[in-house]
């Protein structure tokens, strides 16, 4: 796809209404929604945004209700908090879990940071990677479910001395049933989840079951909507504006807002190529190996019946200034829409 036609394929959507309706917008921004502007010198009109100040202002002027991001433990917390009161803005933080003994202390101080600032709900992972790429084995997942927990069980009290809650993301590393499983077992409620609404269908599941079985633990979100394509080794992925994709997000977020009327809900718009789920690969299989033929049934099906109307969108093909543009566009897309059809 060239770049015009990426371009009329994803319309600008006016800014001007997703400003006009700045006062009612439910969604925050994740940092990572400027996945293209936080990677090369800007021009002029597209201020950075990876200090959180800078998020801060730019969530204010197109009307967002909040950031989350990360703040450095030498961040300047006093100034971060007194600009998201300015705007009325809330603050989540995003810390790295304390993988060992030793790394305790650079957590707790990343925490301090947060709540200085006046983050409430800090984002976190297990893993940054996804399984089905990092893991040959169903031993190596082992070992990284045992490292998870313990640092989980590292962090939870630390995130209760100060009173924050932890949010772990669905990361294309859990799968639902695994990620209740270790919810339950540590029973606290300074862990809870951080749903991504997109994660899980790389992991076959049906994103309206995971956001219903996720439901009950999650205090926030990245929301973000999918399109999906057959591919020869399995499908292609990508978030795409609200809308535009297969999941029915009125739905899903009316499930969350049942069970936690107060969850938040971030925009993570991630405007990149798509990726690919080769669930057709041996390798794919190695950290599932009992996982149902069903799921890999169900999951090939919905991608068919929910065939996009064009090409998934390919960035790698615009120069830096039309990625910059699209970028922005999927954002502004996506805030009117949630205007107008995820206010609360």
């Amino acid at each position: 796809m060239n770049r015009r036609a990426f371009l009329l394929a994803a319309p600008l959507g006016p800014l001007a209404l997703a400003r006009t309706a700045a006062a009612r917008n439910p969604m925050g921004l994740v940092v990572h929604s400027y996945w293209v502007r936080a990677k090369k010198p800007l021009p002029p009109d597209f201020p950075a945004v990876s200090d959180p100040l800078a998020l801060v202002a730019e969530a204010a002027r197109v009307g967002a209700a909040g950031v989350q991001t990360r703040i450095p433990a030498d961040a300047d917390t006093k100034k971060l908090r007194d600009a998201a009161d300015k705007h009325g803005l809330y603050l989540e933080g995003s810390v790295g879990l304390p993988k060992t003994d030793a790394d305790v202390a650079r957590f707790e101080a990343d925490v301090k940071a947060c709540a200085a600032a006046g983050a409430d709900i800090l984002r976190t992972v297990c893993m940054s990677g996804r399984r089905y790429e990092v893991f040959e084995s169903a031993d190596q997942f082992k070992a990284f479910a045992g490292e998870s927990w313990e640092a989980l069980k590292r962090a939870e009290p630390v995130a209760a001395k100060h009173k924050v809650t932890l949010a772990v993301e669905n990361h294309k590393d859990w799968r639902t049933d695994e990620m209740v499983g270790w919810l339950k077992k540590l029973g606290s409620d300074r862990v809870r989840v951080c749903l991504d609404t997109g994660n899980s269908v790389a992991l076959l599941e049906d994103p309206a079951a995971t956001a219903e079985a996720l439901a009950p633990f999650t205090v926030t979100t990245h929301l973000k909507d999918m399109a999906a394509s057959e591919s020869d080794d399995g499908f292609l992925l990508s978030e795409v504006p609200f809308g535009d994709g297969f999941l029915d997000l009125p739905k899903v977020v009316g499930v969350l807002r049942k069970a936690n009327p107060r969850v938040r809900l971030n925009l993570e718009m991630i405007t990149r190529d798509p990726l690919r789920v080769p669930c057709l690969t041996a390798k794919y299989w190695a950290t599932m190996p009992a996982l149902p033929a069903r799921d890999l049934a169900d999951a090939l099906a919905r991608v068919r019946r929910n065939k996009p109307p064009r090409p998934l969108p390919t960035i790698s093909t615009l120069d830096h200034a039309g990625q910059l543009k699209a970028e922005a566009a999927s954002i502004d897309r996506c805030l009117a829409f949630a205007a107008a059809k995820l206010a609360g």
